[in-house]
């Protein structure tokens, strides 16, 4: 069950308010809980707290950070069932993919905690000519200092992890606006990091909605933003100033499916399948266009349209459900405009395509005009397009129409296609035989063109959030 209210955190206190903010059901639409919302007096102490916390984490030793990060690990994983529960109410995540999402949590501190006593620097050979004899280099990684982070509704609690673990290992103090959404995953979290020994203001996480979260783009004290979500994050890192940026703005990823793959479609239709259509096609690397070769086109199509047929929709606490609501009625009521626009453009309808508030079926679509919007934007929600190609020249172009490039996905047999689209696709990932969906939460992750800058993972956000700093030795 919920709490009845959550507060919010300021300097690594939790903090109650007279402004309240609802918490739907995503799938009921009922008001579910309600979480305090601080004020701007609050966001300003909460920066200055963490610009005094800068020294204390500095000197914060990699063993404590270790320490913080095996107690959140020991705690999540007591609190389990609790973050699945809430997660599948505050998201309308499906309770098994919930329960999914948690562990990746757990993994994810745990990832940050090894990392945490590894923050190594090296030893540069200076000597590389006679007049440098006895010249010795050495770098180390400190923290950056005071960071920002903005993070997104579909993953509430791992997205969440990919900012503050590497933060916590790095030794950098941080402020985190959760999405107004879903706040109640980072809050639980909040309430987990309060029972730490954390310098004091090393952390506050802040209920803002969208509008009161300028300082955290604006405010030149923050040394980083680290900002998850929309196209917007091109706007917020051009109100950034000077301060470092990192983005992660989605895609619509695309996996090309090679016409050696008979044998194996049973299986590629498998990950076809989750990959489009978990959580509700939520998430920036959800399967979005299919392009299947010639020879395999025709099975892969009927095997496809019979698996999404076959999808269990409703009641995400359900176990059996693996379709639950879009995050909102709006959400789900764009999408389904784009289908529709789709379709009177000459797109086929293979199945699905009709919606009830923020449910939206399972939709799969053909023969789509390369300019519909479900060809060159990003649809965040529960829908494919399925393409046929002849040559693998053709579909490695036609992965590269497009303004974003975060992951590509390919099924292939061929060690030469597979070497091909590493070379060739405009993608910040390639994962070959799995879908573009996967990730495992060490490997660096991230994107080129629209999709944005930088890349997460724990050890490669653990560099963003530290600077490299030489000292040059003069020996005999």
């Amino acid at each position: 069950m919920l709490a009845k209210k959550y507060p919010y955190y300021l300097a690594n206190k939790a903090q109650q308010s007279k402004e309240q903010m609802d918490v739907l059901d995503k799938y009921s639409g009922k008001v579910a809980t309600r979480v305090a919302v601080p004020d701007a007096k609050a966001v300003e102490k909460a920066i200055a707290a963490a610009v005094k916390a800068a020294g204390p984490m500095r000197e914060f030793k990699p063993w404590a950070r270790q320490a913080v990060l095996q107690h959140c690990v020991q705690r999540f994983s007591e609190r389990k069932d609790e973050l699945a529960y809430a997660l599948c109410v505050e998201a309308g995540k499906p309770i098994k993919d919930s329960a999914g999402e948690v562990t990746r949590l757990i993994e994810t501190f745990t990832i940050a905690a090894e990392e945490s006593v590894r923050v190594n620097g090296e030893t540069i050979n200076l000597e590389i000519a006679k007049r440098l004899n006895g010249y010795h280099g050495y770098t180390k990684r400190v923290p950056i200092g005071p960071v920002s982070f903005i993070t997104p509704f579909n993953f509430p609690l791992n997205l969440v992890a990919h900012k503050v673990a590497p933060a916590i290992a790095a030794g950098c103090p941080f402020v985190l606006k959760p999405a107004e959404r879903t706040p109640i995953g980072a809050l639980i979290i909040g309430e987990v990091l309060a029972e730490t020994d954390l310098p004091e203001g090393a952390f506050s996480i802040l209920t803002l909605d969208g509008k009161h979260a300028s300082p955290l783009v604006e405010d030149a004290r923050f040394k980083l933003l680290s900002f998850t979500g929309g196209q917007i994050g091109w706007d917020l890192k051009a109100r950034a100033g000077h301060k470092k940026v990192t983005l992660e703005l989605g895609g619509n990823a695309a996996c090309i499916v090679d016409g050696d793959q008979g044998p194996k479609l049973d299986k590629v239709v498998e990950r076809l399948i989750f990959g489009a259509f978990y959580q509700s096609g939520q998430s920036c690397i959800s399967v979005q266009r299919i392009y299947a070769h010639d020879a395999i086109y025709d099975a892969l199509k009927k095997k496809l349209v019979a698996a999404v047929k076959a999808l269990k929709s409703g009641d995400p606490k359900k176990k059996e459900t693996f379709l639950g609501p879009m995050i909102d009625e709006a959400a789900a009521d764009r999408l389904h405009g784009w289908i529709d626009e789709a379709r009177k453009a000459g797109g086929k309808l293979l199945c699905g395509g009709k919606r009830k508030g923020a449910m939206l079926e399972a939709t799969l679509m053909e023969d789509v005009p390369t300019d519909a919007k479900v060809n060159r934007l990003e649809v965040f929600g529960p829908f494919a397009l399925l393409s046929r190609y002849k040559d693998f020249e053709d579909a490695v172009a036609r992965v590269n129409d497009s303004d974003f490039g975060l992951q590509a996905g390919i099924f292939t047999d061929s060690l030469d296609h597979a070497m091909r689209a590493w070379d060739e696709l405009e993608q910040g990932g390639v994962i070959v035989n799995d879908i573009p969906s996967f990730r495992v939460d060490n490997m660096p992750y991230g994107g080129v063109k629209l999709s944005g800058l930088g890349r997460e993972g724990v050890r490669y956000a653990i560099d963003d959030m530290s600077e490299l700093r030489l000292m040059v030795m003069k020996g005999r």
